[in-house]
């Protein structure tokens, strides 16, 4: 249960940081063509990085400020690979609010922040928060690999069963860390229908 807690720990506070950080700068890039370009495309080349070489790159580098291993790396790196998700579905469900909408509460007086935060975030929230569950669900995947350099986590029955040769360890931990996905996505998707307007919810199950 511990190594369960442990887990979800580490990748609610990777996937917390970036979401906090991933959609301010998916709804800044909708300003200019040119910047979401760069920036997704920069996103989704730290994505095609495997997680073990990214180990292998933050590892030297960290070391330097006494992090070369354990949560931090872990971290970071599972922070890497949730923005591309984050900030992607926020600048496409930003970018595809219905312009009549945008027209309309301009018209009745509301300032640019104000038809952000009344009316654009809320519209986006459920692209947003699919990007949150993609995010989640991929990198508690990755975060059982991070075992290998001392994140502790689910991962550990995996490395200590393939280390031992023990495949009781290896199926527990491969088990755990596919249930606790499943049990995840569908926990975000109860909190992704608790967030969405209900005029929303009600165009998307009509639809």
């Amino acid at each position: 249960m511990s190594r369960t807690v442990e887990h979800i720990a580490l990748v609610s506070l990777a996937v917390g940081i970036a979401t906090l950080t991933g959609v301010p700068i998916g709804i800044a890039i909708t300003k200019s063509k040119r910047a979401a370009q760069i920036v997704l495309y920069v996103a989704a080349i730290i994505v095609t990085i495997p997680s073990i070489a990214l180990f292998g790159i933050m590892m030297p580098i960290l070391s330097i400020f006494g992090y070369g291993i354990g949560y931090v790396p872990a971290v970071i790196a599972v922070l890497l690979y949730s923005l591309l998700p984050i900030i992607r579905n926020t600048y496409t469900a930003i970018n595809n609010v219905d312009p009549a909408l945008r027209e309309a509460a301009r018209g009745i007086g509301m300032s640019p922040n104000e038809r952000l935060r009344l009316v654009e975030i809320p519209l986006a929230i459920p692209v947003i928060m699919a990007g949150v569950r993609t995010a989640v669900v991929l990198n508690i995947g990755v975060m059982a690999i991070a075992a290998y350099i001392g994140a502790g986590g689910l991962g550990t029955f995996i490395s200590r069963g393939i280390s031992q040769s023990d495949p009781r360890q290896l199926i527990v931990g491969a088990v755990a860390v596919s249930l606790l996905a499943v049990v995840v996505d569908y926990a975000l998707l109860a909190l992704q229908k608790q967030l969405t307007p209900k005029g929303m919810a009600k165009i998307i199950q009509a639809g």
